[in-house]
């Protein structure tokens, strides 16, 4: 497996070859793609945005009011609302060409048959494509994974919360390290249903083994065929129905092998905090030393989530 190069990138260092480019890490990035992606999704001008406004009712009861007792009025009560919040973090990646490499795009290395051609005729264009590619598969995976850290000074890095985080501390179940069953599965859709979810438009997200499993529990414990029948942000999404909601199925690389998560889609979106007259996210030539060209590529970014009882998680499941 190739490896990274840290510092200059020389004509030495990264050797261009003929042939079709493939990695076999993880590009897709489900959840990113169906929120807008790194081009949609919100905007803010401060690091901290809110999240979600909560406010709760009183235990529902049958009023038992006299007829003398309403002619003095009752004691006044109101609702108190509670505001929720996450933060940007930054995303910053730098590449430093010399011109000696930009100049050999033509200078092959390995094995060269007449004829071929290099795997990509731009240099700076292949890094800059896998710096974006980079900035995407960590934004998926903070979203999913990230912990939250609100920083109080220069020297502390902000960090988003993830969605796992977010559940922990009201839709999960842990598993104990079980297999995922319908009966847990159901005992996570009625404990959603109590918190008050509002299953707008509901996505399981889960790991390759966990997908296989779920595909098995549906076709033989529901007699229920999962099938393709949606695509949202380019995604493919399988589609079942259960008591509460219908609800689409996405295998996703970045989730815990151990751990489905069922995210409301509707309440999700990318948040990006703006640097005036630059953007975004956008890359910039760094200062020149010398004969290379240096460029850093650089965004903030965080997730709006809504509410955490809008989402649900089942985790510590058996992995094989």
């Amino acid at each position: 497996m190739a490896n990274q190069v840290t510092g200059l990138g020389t004509s030495w260092a990264l050797p261009n070859y003929a042939g079709e480019l493939f990695s076999a890490d993880a590009t897709q990035t489900p959840l990113l793609s169906m929120t807008g992606g790194l081009t949609g999704g919100r905007q803010t001008d401060n690091f901290e945005f809110p999240t979600a406004v909560l406010y709760d009712y009183p235990q529902a009861d049958q009023p038992e009011i006299s007829e003398r007792e309403s002619v003095t009025a009752p004691e006044a009560s109101m609702a108190v609302q509670e505001q929720e919040s996450n933060v940007v973090q930054i995303h910053q990646e730098v590449i430093d060409l010399s011109y000696v490499a930009l100049s050999n795009i033509h200078r092959m290395s390995g094995l060269n048959t007449a004829g071929q051609s290099p795997s990509y005729e731009d240099e700076r264009l292949f890094q800059l494509q896998h710096k974006l590619i980079k900035v995407a598969r960590d934004v998926e995976h903070s979203f999913i994974n990230g912990s939250y850290q609100k920083a109080s000074n220069a020297g502390e890095a902000n960090k988003t919360r993830g969605l796992l985080e977010l559940c922990w501390d009201n839709s999960t179940i842990d598993a104990g390290g079980g297999a995922l069953t319908a009966g847990i599965l159901r005992q996570l859709y009625r404990e959603m249903a109590d918190a008050g979810a509002y299953f707008n438009n509901m996505v399981m997200l889960l790991s390759a083994y966990q997908k296989q499993v779920l595909t098995e529990v549906y076709a033989s414990q529901m007699g229920l065929r999962l099938s393709a029948c949606r695509n949202v942000g380019g995604v493919n999404i399988t589609e079942v129905e259960t008591d509460f909601f219908n609800m689409g199925v996405v295998w996703n690389r970045f989730v815990p092998a151990d751990t489905i998560l069922i995210v409301d889609v509707a309440h999700i979106a990318p948040v990006f905090q703006v640097v005036p007259g630059k953007g975004v996210l956008f890359t910039e030539e760094l200062a020149k030393t010398g004969a290379s060209e240096k460029l850093q590529l650089f965004g903030q970014i965080g997730l709006a989530h809504g509410a955490g009882f809008l989402h649900g998680a089942i985790t510590g499941l058996k992995t094989e």
